[in-house]
């Protein structure tokens, strides 16, 4: 049951995370499967006043090799030492139309299936993304690199490369994670804490403005540099209905930071995002 928590803890968090499950010895040839359905409430973009409330399908596969399927991230466990968890990974990073909505992707600690964006009202000051140029889904390449330091915390990391507009954007992860504190039987709690440095493509091409999209958007010109985008920190609650049967829920705050912050596109820099779900282990 403990392995059932921690694998279950690496389907939740932020838009663009590409976080890892935790490594699941498992008898040669078997694989270990996890689908489900929530929903969650999240801003409509990154730096959005206005929210959006979704459909929440999960998925999470692990095979005895190593391979992985975590929501829309495709990566595979090559170490063999229990301290340590290495590989490539490939994730995608969600499309931006000028609505926020287009092909969103909470990844509910990092890794959820494309949801169905609920009708919403956006915010006071109107729609700061109306002109402004749609970004396609990009598939992003790159790798992870997680460490135990104790049994139940890890430090993780990752980068990604291929987000944005001409593919070139970058993202480093860096984070910590507390795995299943047990609080009651059947009961736990997960705590992850982290941050993401972007290269300046990627910042330009989700928080800049160039001077035809000024004039297009009635934004100012805005030309962001590489640096810290956000920082952020989640806690999860786990109840066990059964062996099989889970109810997973996750809140999770994030503030943008450095030059993605005063993006004239950003109308509130803290943004908190709410899940539930209902999974289920084959």
């Amino acid at each position: 049951m403990k392995k059932l928590f921690a694998l279950v803890l690496a389907v939740s968090g932020s838009a663009a995370s590409a976080q890892t499950p935790t490594t699941n010895p498992m008898p040669d040839g078997s694989r270990d499967m996890y689908v489900g359905l929530g929903a969650v409430s999240a801003p409509r973009y990154e730096g959005a006043d206005s929210r959006k409330v979704s459909a929440l399908p999960l998925l999470q596969v692990q095979w005895s090799h190593g391979l992985f399927i975590s929501g829309m991230s495709l990566g595979m466990h090559l170490s063999e030492r229990p301290t340590v968890e290495y590989g490539p990974l490939l994730s995608v990073h969600a499309s931006r139309d000028e609505s926020g909505l287009g092909g969103s992707i909470d990844d509910f600690q990092g890794s959820s299936l494309l949801p169905s964006a609920i009708p919403e009202t956006f915010g006071r000051r109107g729609n700061p993304l109306v002109g402004m140029d749609e970004i396609d889904a990009r598939l992003q390449v790159g790798g992870f690199f997680n460490y135990y330091v104790a049994p139940q915390w890890r430090f993780t990391s990752s980068a990604v490369v291929g987000a944005g507009v001409e593919r070139d954007g970058v993202q480093l992860q860096l984070g910590v994670q507390r795995l299943a504190a047990w609080i009651a039987p059947h009961h736990s709690l997960s705590f992850t804490a982290g941050a993401t440095v972007v290269n300046r493509a990627y910042n330009q091409s989700y928080f800049g403005v160039s001077p035809a999209q000024a004039r297009s958007s009635g934004n100012p010109v805005y030309t962001p540099d590489s640096g810290l985008k956000d920082v952020r920190a989640g806690v999860r609650w786990n109840w066990a209905l059964s062996p099989s049967w889970m109810l997973t829920t996750n809140v999770q705050a994030m503030r943008l930071m450095g030059d993605a912050r005063r993006s004239p596109l950003v109308e509130r820099p803290n943004n908190l995002t709410v899940s539930t779900a209902l999974a289920y282990r084959f």
